[in-house]
């Protein structure tokens, strides 16, 4: 097997596209993407979203039937979106269909600026699930504190979750929690659990950004010395909690009733320091078990050089253990990076679902004038 994205696959990690837009769906680009890189999944967020939507001629037949008809924004905004999704959805679903609903996967995010509102994050999650109606989507909901609830109730609903904006460790383990909660009180409800799916998308990248900066100030040989290995280690850690939460009773006896464990899934994996590789948090995120969603270029980049060498996460738990204690040493708090990172991904999703709503009002108040 020469195919590297083949070679990741077999080696138990689903490929997926970090990325969705109207083009990409009519000029059979998606389509493509499955035949020829292995592609079993789509992920999309607020910031995806209105890079595509304010990129181009492609949404302005849609903008003007919603400007005709008086649609306010937000549900403008809503109608775009889920039609993306529905249509990605029916891409993907020979993917769904031949992996019994583990993979062929398409993601959309509940609004984001409702990311503290557990009750009204539920209420959205309800409404995109019925909208798009189809059974190989995931409502996207962020792990915060609120969101943790919301996760749960979600899935009890029998609603399956992508559970975004993961960088911590011991939020990941309310995580696996709040996934198991949901799955119990679905099963109590009379729901058939194996229809039920869930991915948690811990963020890999933004943690190198947030801790190498910080490293940059120290400017030791020892600071230098861990750049570029924080968001690795912590990945790692991730794995080695997810396969000791779902080796216990509490999990085993939902597996007897079909339940499907919740993938640990690497987001966030192109390299934003120019000076790393750039198929980086592909090759150092390989176990059975996982997601890793890509953009298009890395996608590409990993079928070009990208290397399978096997697993490269659990032999190396030891040493990611070793990166965050020398990371201590140096004074840089694990809690403060993952506080600060938590806010900043809410407060740039809220942003960018801002900009759109602005972008689409000002083209639905252009097509009435």
């Amino acid at each position: 097997m020469t195919d590297p994205l083949a070679q990741l696959s077999t080696a138990g990690v689903a490929v997926w596209l970090d990325d969705i837009s109207r083009d990409r769906l009519r000029t059979g680009n998606l389509a493509e993407l499955t035949r020829t890189r292995s592609v079993v999944g789509v992920t999309s967020n607020p910031t995806i979203f209105q890079k595509a939507i304010t990129s181009g001629s492609a949404y302005d037949e849609q903008i003007h039937d919603l400007a005709l008809r008086g649609v306010d924004v937000g549900e403008a905004v809503r109608a775009i979106t889920t039609a993306d999704v529905r249509a990605a959805c029916d891409v993907l679903r020979p993917a769904y269909d031949a992996s019994g609903g583990v993979d062929g996967r398409v993601s959309i995010e509940v609004d984001p600026r409702l990311a503290h509102e557990a009750e009204r994050t539920l209420a959205e999650a309800r409404a995109l699930w019925w909208t798009v109606d189809r059974p190989n989507l995931f409502i996207k909901i962020p792990a915060t504190l609120a969101g943790l609830p919301a996760i749960t109730a979600t899935l009890a609903e029998g609603i399956s979750v992508n559970v975004t904006l993961i960088f911590g460790l011991d939020r990941y383990d309310a995580v696996m929690d709040a996934f198991m909660t949901g799955l119990e009180r679905a099963r109590a409800a009379g729901r058939d659990v194996s229809d039920l799916a869930s991915v948690a998308s811990f963020f890999v990248s933004r943690v190198d950004s947030e801790v190498d900066r910080r490293l940059e100030k120290i400017d030791t040989d020892e600071a230098r010395s861990l750049r570029g290995r924080a968001a690795i280690a912590n990945a790692r850690l991730a794995y080695e909690r997810y396969e000791k939460a779902f080796a216990t009773e509490r999990w085993t006896a939902l597996a007897k009733a079909g339940a499907k464990p919740q993938r640990p899934l690497w987001a966030s994996t192109s390299t934003k320091d120019p000076s790393m590789p750039d198929t980086i948090y592909v090759s150092e995120l390989v176990a059975p078990g996982t997601v890793n969603t890509m953009p298009e270029a890395t996608i590409h980049a990993f079928a070009d050089h990208g290397v399978v060498t096997g697993d490269t996460i659990r032999p190396n738990y030891d040493d990611a253990r070793t990166v965050l204690t020398r990371l201590a040493g140096l004074g840089i708090s694990y809690t403060d990076v993952i506080d600060v990172l938590e806010r900043e991904g809410v407060e740039k999703f809220e942003d960018s679902w801002n900009q759109l709503l602005s972008a689409i009002n000002d083209q639905l108040a252009t097509t009435v004038r």
